[in-house]
């Protein structure tokens, strides 16, 4: 059992390096044939002006100008050249930022503007109860004044100098 845990990833190294070197000799064994040919593996880069098939060169993001011209790079689609695909990607790249941005934007102003109407409401919650509650207090010293009309208290109280 342990032996088959140690042998199982090395048989599976194995087999990934020699796929990996079938992969890279199979891109120049392609030269002289079609574009469609050629990109049918995932490795393989099409050069229209030499017509020939080169394994990608991975090492740098894109092909150097001394292997292909930008503009007669292929890879993936026939029809499809570097440069377009490099302005493509660009453009929605700096679309979906600018969309971020602007939804992030958006998002924040909402945000306040729906706190700042939160909190005017409260605002406008905490004037009414002030008001409500200084009605009720004129409207209960207008009964305690009327009280003390009919009784006859409606002088100076003598008590008010000891408070």
């Amino acid at each position: 059992m342990k032996d088959l845990r140690t042998l199982l990833p090395a048989i599976l190294f194995i087999l990934g390096l020699a796929s990996a070197m079938a992969q890279s000799q199979t891109c120049e064994s392609k030269n002289g044939t079609s574009c469609d040919e050629c990109l049918k593996n995932v490795s393989c880069l099409w050069c229209i002006t030499s017509k020939s098939c080169i394994t990608y060169p991975v090492k740098s993001i894109l092909p150097p100008h001394s292997v292909c011209p930008l503009n007669d790079a292929r890879w993936g689609l026939c029809w499809m050249n570097f440069q377009i695909l490099i302005i493509t990607l660009s453009v929605v790249g700096g679309a979906i930022i600018l969309g971020l941005i602007i939804c992030m934007f958006c998002c924040c102003k909402c945000e306040n503007f729906g706190s700042n109407r939160f909190e005017a409401k409260m605002d406008r919650q905490a004037n009414k109860r002030k008001n409500k509650q200084e009605e009720r207090q004129s409207e209960m010293k207008e009964r305690h004044e009327e009280i003390r009309k009919k009784y006859g208290l409606s002088g100076q109280n003598p008590y008010s100098k000891f408070a």
